[in-house]
């Protein structure tokens, strides 16, 4: 008992590597090394560590409430812990990966993390367009999509953004070019300079940043929090079971059940609920063919047999 009253409580706000930043209940910062694999924390961690010197080691990684990850054959991913929402990023131009996107949101699903989708460039008329008629199946979905002109009307897209943010641990994901350190400077100014100094810290030398940085949207109170990593261009989901995609899909889910058999995988049985629904007229839920056609796709990728 002696040695755990001797234990700090902090938040780790950034990581490279095995290396963490924690930050104190008062706000100090300061470097943490992990102490075994049981230590391994991620950004949103909420830890125990013991100080020595300028640095400390890291004791125990709090439970978590969710984690979010990828993961594909050769290696697991984790951006975050301890998530209110994600925000996923993406651009009128470049056209933005329906694949991707969906990915994104099937990991959300799974931990159960509230999605929220931004659309940027609307000044982009045409392309902007476009990119929305993609997204309104998402709508119907029951997942917000927010439009965004972060190049022109930053103050009026700072306002709507908050509205969704205030209160919340967000993480903000995104493909490269979709605007996210733009956004993230939006929000946080002086966030570049923040995220130079923890990599100067971290030794991180010139590479971009840190994997994973926390930002306080507001310093003083400390109630609105964004966490920025790094764009990605695969997102691998070899952790869901094929049998758990349907339930992960919120445009497949209400047809969960009805099925023939009990273990219709929604590919090729008869009586299959989910099949009955693509692109029907007559279903209060129909299911849109090219999303179908994302479901068998991953459905097929995530049977591969595991090459570990």
């Amino acid at each position: 008992m002696a040695e755990r009253a001797a234990l700090d409580s902090g938040l780790v706000v950034a990581s490279h590597g095995r290396h963490v930043v924690v930050e104190t209940p008062e706000g100090k910062r300061l470097i943490c090394h992990p102490r075994g694999k049981k230590s391994k924390a991620v950004v949103g961690d909420r830890v125990l560590w013991q100080g020595s010197h300028d640095e400390g080691t890291v004791e125990k990684v709090e439970p978590r409430r969710n984690l979010f990850y990828r993961q594909d054959e050769i290696r697991t991913k984790s951006f975050a812990a301890n998530l209110d929402q994600v925000l996923i990023l993406v651009a009128a131009e470049p056209e933005f990966s329906e694949h991707q996107l969906s990915r994104a949101l099937i990991a959300a699903e799974a931990e159960r993390i509230s999605p929220l989708i931004a659309l940027n460039k609307s000044d982009l008329v045409e392309p902007f367009e476009k990119a929305w008629s993609r997204l309104l199946p998402y709508q119907r979905m029951g997942y917000g999509v927010l439009p965004l002109s972060l190049r022109l009307s930053k103050e009026v897209d700072r306002e709507a953004l908050l509205k969704h943010l205030q209160g919340k641990t967000t993480l903000v994901l995104g493909p490269s070019g979709a605007g996210k350190s733009t956004l993230i400077n939006l929000l946080v100014p002086g966030a570049l300079a923040e995220t130079n100094e923890i990599s100067q810290a971290l030794n991180s030398g010139k590479h971009t940043t840190t994997s994973t940085t926390w930002y306080w949207v507001d310093a003083a109170t400390r109630t609105t929090a964004l966490i920025d990593s790094p764009g990605f261009q695969e997102f691998g989901l070899n952790h869901i079971e094929p049998a758990r995609l349907a339930d992960c899909m919120p445009d497949l889910r209400p047809h969960l059940g009805h099925c023939k058999f009990y273990n219709c995988t929604h590919l090729h049985e008869p009586g299959c609920s989910v099949i009955a629904a693509i692109d029907s007229v007559s279903s209060p839920d129909p299911v849109g063919a090219r999303r179908y056609k994302i479901y068998s796709e991953l459905f097929a990728e995530l049977s591969q047999p595991q090459r570990y």
